[in-house]
């Protein structure tokens, strides 16, 4: 939540790569349906982090450029569905025996947990590093949840196509658990960054 000295800085680039970003993928996707799903979540938080921004709620420019790694992820994931990402290199070198891009994209999610903790140490909101440390893990743990909430509602509700390539899931039954496993992993090690940037 630092001032920044130039008027265009990364937050303004960051916010131009995505939008050619998404002009580019906004062509031919795998399926329109998910790929509409699949950006929705994306414009909410583009909308928000633009609000906070003109609300004068300002981060770093390291927390700017973690939360927009979720952004792109997900744009990709959304033309191409997440199942279908073309990332044979990973799978193969890794003998994986589904793609695994979904699961980075997850993680990114976490990456969120910089910011949450950069605002709480610059509005001094907690009283101590426990819950400066925990507060920003649990609280993507829980919109790691309630995500998975949405797919599921997501999937039953719409047709048994578009609901399996919201999803995901490749056949794992287990793929909501892993899916928030990831997200707060990746939280852990947003925060653990936050801790040692502010230590330096």
């Amino acid at each position: 939540m630092k001032k920044q000295k130039n008027p265009l800085n990364l937050f303004f680039w960051l916010i131009g790569i995505y939008l050619v970003e998404f002009i580019m993928l906004a062509f031919d996707p795998v399926d329109r349906a998910t790929w509409f799903v699949e950006n929705l979540t994306v414009w909410v938080i583009v909308a928000v982090l633009i609000g906070l921004y003109v609300a004068k709620i300002r981060f770093s420019n390291l927390a700017y450029g973690f939360m927009f790694v979720l952004i792109y992820l997900h744009t990709i994931g959304g033309h191409w569905t997440f199942a279908m990402v073309p990332f044979d290199r990973v799978t193969d070198f890794f003998g994986f025996e589904r793609n695994h891009f979904d699961r980075i994209a997850h993680f990114s999610v976490g990456f969120y947990a910089f910011a949450i903790a950069e605002w709480l140490w610059v509005k001094k909101l907690v009283a101590n590093k426990f819950l400066l440390f925990t507060y920003p893990v649990f609280a993507i743990a829980t919109v790691a949840m309630s995500y998975e909430l949405v797919e599921w509602i997501y999937a039953d509700l719409a047709n048994p196509e578009a609901g399996i390539a919201y999803l995901g899931s490749q056949g794992d039954i287990w793929d909501a658990q892993k899916d928030m496993l990831a997200d707060t992993l990746g939280a852990i090690f947003a925060t653990l960054v936050f801790f040692w940037v502010k230590k330096n």
